[in-house]
């Protein structure tokens, strides 16, 4: 029977060496012991800073993606604020659609839009296999210039949508909130689902490797949707295609950690192991000591309830090191149980971070 990950190694990760500047996050994702917990926060770059807004105002959120030095700048607003260990591509799990052949529009506080969706065995034919050279050039571009500003500083993450979250969307054509066009499809054509999330698949994988061949040294896959799945229905939908990508990425960079975030994976924890990731990122709906007995030996990342940040200083501190109390000393990355809410004041952000880089001290004291 293996012991939770709470319960705390004897030996330190420095005891073959001093810590390396900036490597705390590669560490922690590797499931090592360490004085404190690197930190990021899931959607670090965006609404809730002003320096964002007042980009927002001026350029489309696709050329905020896609136009370089829009998207470096984005990028590194937050590592400037706060200095946290991950710096994340600014950038949108649709990015790589188009050169799949899936056009789609992102329209303003309201999402994604794909018109027609992906509904017919025609369509799904059609789904070319991503080339990411030729139809995502900037992204290499981003994660390389990236890679240079926080070299020796931080570790620089990218990220991609996991199959099941991608056909959500495709099929939907939009935001969902029962998913029944899709559900629909996995019960009645089911073939012609699987058609379609091997495809996806196999362009991600791709994906993943352009960003790692960019820069990036840790990808996270977005598989928000897949907490709507039932355990069975994840086991048949969402899991093999995670693993077709983390098996595809693992031949050819086995040492570049692969984080896998899931919203709503209460009722997953026992499966999302399966799919051969390095790190799960836990969303608040779940109690970080009890999440880490049913994970096992895998590293985690979270699972500060984003809303926390809306709170008092006090209180923002006395959950933050509640999180970090639970998760222990190894293999744990501090982060937020989903997005950052666009609401939340800087100076939350701040004190949330500054908790952080100083939780061995505050623990030990309280």
């Amino acid at each position: 029977m293996s012991h939770s990950p709470v319960q705390l190694s004897a030996t330190s990760s420095t005891a073959s060496g001093a810590e390396h500047l900036g490597d705390r996050l590669l560490r922690a994702a590797r499931g090592e012991v360490l004085d404190r917990p690197p930190v990021w926060m899931m959607r670090q770059a965006g609404r809730y800073m002003a320096a964002y807004r007042e980009l927002q105002s001026k350029y489309t959120f696709k050329q905020r993606c896609e136009i370089p030095e829009l998207a470096i700048e984005i990028s590194l607003q937050p590592f400037r604020a706060f200095a946290p260990d991950g710096v994340i591509l600014f950038s949108d799990i649709l990015t790589p659609l188009e050169g799949m052949g899936i056009p789609f529009e992102l329209v303003e506080h309201q999402g994604p839009i794909i018109d027609p969706p992906i509904r017919s065995q025609a369509q799904i034919e059609r789904i070319r296999l991503l080339e990411p050279e030729e139809s995502l050039p900037f992204i290499k571009t981003i994660l390389s210039t990236l890679r240079r500003e926080v070299e020796g500083k931080a570790t620089l993450l990218g990220f991609v949508g996991s199959p099941w979250t991608l056909a959500c969307y495709a099929v939907e054509g939009r935001s969902s909130k029962d998913y029944a066009h899709i559900k629909s499809l996995a019960f009645t054509q089911p073939q012609l689902l699987h058609q379609l999330l091997s495809k996806l698949a196999d362009s991600i994988a791709r994906y993943v490797i352009y960003q790692i061949e960019g820069g990036a040294q840790v990808v996270q896959l977005f598989d928000t949707w897949a907490g709507q799945l039932s355990p069975a229905d994840y086991e048949c939908w969402a899991l093999p295609y995670q693993k077709q990508i983390v098996d595809q990425v693992k031949a050819r960079y086995p040492q570049v950690p692969l984080i896998l975030y899931i919203n709503g994976s209460a009722a997953l924890l026992e499966r999302v192991g399966k799919a051969g990731i390095d790190v799960f990122s836990l969303d608040w709906m779940s109690d970080m000591a009890e999440a880490r007995a049913r994970l096992g030996s895998l590293a985690v990342q979270g699972n500060l309830d984003p809303m926390v940040l809306l709170g008092s200083p006090e209180f923002i501190r006395q959950r933050t090191l509640e999180v970090i109390r639970k998760a222990g000393s190894r293999g744990h990355i501090m982060n937020l149980g989903h997005g950052i809410h666009p609401s939340t004041p800087e100076a939350n952000v701040h004190h949330f971070f500054e908790t952080v880089r100083q939780s061995a001290e505050l623990i030990h004291l309280r």
